[in-house]
């Protein structure tokens, strides 16, 4: 016997504390629904009576680990969890209603895509959601989906992938073709939430015992009200015992490229007590190389895009950029830390929109409301570096060197033998010390213990 998929109902009592069901008016249908689909009306009534909805959504308030959000579950047993009108009905009002009390939105979704037997009508809902989505994102109100089996067609074209943060089960299918309507020689494997992962789509694949923490993480830490306005993050303390500047260009870059100095994972691991990750791009490309998310720093959520000392990529940047404008459109103030010798310049970066990438980097920072601090902690190599930098609020550590190109590079393209590299690098006045004289960066002084550096 087939295992029994989870119904909408199995979906809430797995994350939700506790759960009210919200009231929605729905239109009245003729009996066979606005086409006149001969028997449509006798395929609802069994779904009702198999499911014990009157929809394929349950739309409802519920507490997650302590905090609130709209939910709203997919029921795939009533016709294949399909989108009609009076599906858009209760998505509408649900949307409405965290709008109007100023709550989260939590799609639950397991969804076969729109439902054929009422043809555009139905289709015409997603423009519907895509619009309810749009007002909740400018009222400054979080999206985070949650990927159930299956999530296919318009549903993850709109509520999944229009979220802010998309988490999936395991083993989910998604993707936007379902599978009666796939190419016979389709990959089944890049239908899966673990092909989303890989292809920037999603945020995280979870076990099903681990999803009502890792929501309920989520939702304290875009959702936490601040005690005052937010202000410019500190920047991370540092490493004990390395205070003292680089004696020279050329140390500063030594120094810089070192392989024992403190990287982006120990800063972070310092600076917060917990945080989140967002991953990829959302347009099929990943770099392990930048790390986003939230944490919580004495007692308020900070965003975070962290360098680790590679060349960015462009999907680096992307995500860099995706991270700033919802910790933005969020109210949340965002540390960028600089660590990169700088963006990748192979022929697959260009192929892959390196220009374009680095400039939505740039105007994210440029555009952003909620106030940004960077502390440069390593290599700061070029555009790639200066992308992430907060204008007028921007620390250097004494590991670390900021440059208008790299002292080799320089050299050659000046002309000159490697044994003048060193002078080229002084000449370049890259330290720490330099840029605090020449207005561009603070240093960043003083001890403080800072564990995991040995």
């Amino acid at each position: 016997m087939a295992e029994r998929r989870p119904s909408a109902r199995d979906a809430i009592a797995l994350v939700a504390d506790r759960f009210a069901e919200l009231p929605c008016a729905m239109r009245d249908y003729a009996p066979d629904g606005p086409l006149g689909w001969q028997g449509y009306g006798a395929s609802r009534a069994r779904a009702a009576e198999r499911t014990g909805e009157a929809e394929s959504v349950v739309c409802g308030t519920a507490e997650v680990e302590g905090g609130r959000a709209v939910l709203i579950a997919f029921e795939f047993g009533f016709l294949g969890g399909s989108l009609g009108e009076r599906t858009g009905d209760r998505l509408e009002a649900a949307y409405t209603y965290a709008r109007e009390h100023r709550l989260p939105v939590v799609p639950l979704i397991a969804t076969g895509g729109s439902r054929m037997q009422e043809g555009m009508r139905a289709l015409t809902q997603l423009q519907r959601v895509a619009r309810q989505s749009v007002l909740t994102r400018e009222a400054g109100l979080p999206q985070i989906a949650v990927l159930r089996d299956p999530t296919t067609g318009g549903g993850w074209a709109t509520l999944g992938a229009g979220a802010d943060v998309v988490l999936a089960l395991e083993g989910a299918q998604v993707g936007f073709a379902g599978s009666r309507v796939r190419p016979a020689d389709a990959d089944p494997a890049a239908y899966t939430a673990e092909a989303q992962l890989a292809a920037g789509a999603a945020d995280a694949v979870v076990p099903a015992e681990g999803l009502r923490p890792l929501l309920g993480r989520w939702l304290r830490l875009l959702t936490a009200p601040a005690a005052a306005p937010a202000g410019e993050p500190a920047p991370p303390p540092l490493p004990l015992g390395r205070t003292e500047p680089p004696a020279s260009g050329w140390d500063a870059v030594l120094r810089a490229r070192a392989p024992g100095r403190p990287r982006a994972g120990h800063y972070l691991d310092a600076y917060f007590t917990e945080r989140v990750a967002i991953r990829g791009d959302r347009c099929g490309g990943t770099d392990d190389g930048m790390l986003c998310g939230f944490g919580a720093h004495e007692g308020r959520t900070v965003a975070y895009a962290a360098q680790t000392g590679t060349a960015t990529r462009p999907a680096g940047f992307r995500t860099a950029a995706r991270l700033i404008r919802l910790a933005d459109r969020l109210g949340i103030p965002v540390l960028t830390l600089v660590d990169t010798p700088g963006a990748a310049n192979d022929a697959e970066a260009e192929r892959q929109g390196a220009g374009a990438a680095i400039a939505e980097v740039f105007a994210a920072v440029a555009g952003a409301r909620t106030p940004l601090t960077t502390l440069v902690i390593g290599e700061g190599g070029s555009g790639g570096a200066l992308a992430l930098a907060a204008p007028g609020n921007t620390w250097a550590t004494p590991d670390s060197y900021f440059s208008v190109i790299a002292p080799e590079l320089a050299a050659a393209i000046l002309k000159r033998p490697v044994t003048r590299v060193a002078a080229t690098a002084d000449q370049l006045l890259i330290r720490p010390q330099d840029l605090e004289r020449l207005g561009v960066a603070r240093v960043r002084a003083g001890e403080q213990p800072f564990p995991g550096t040995g």
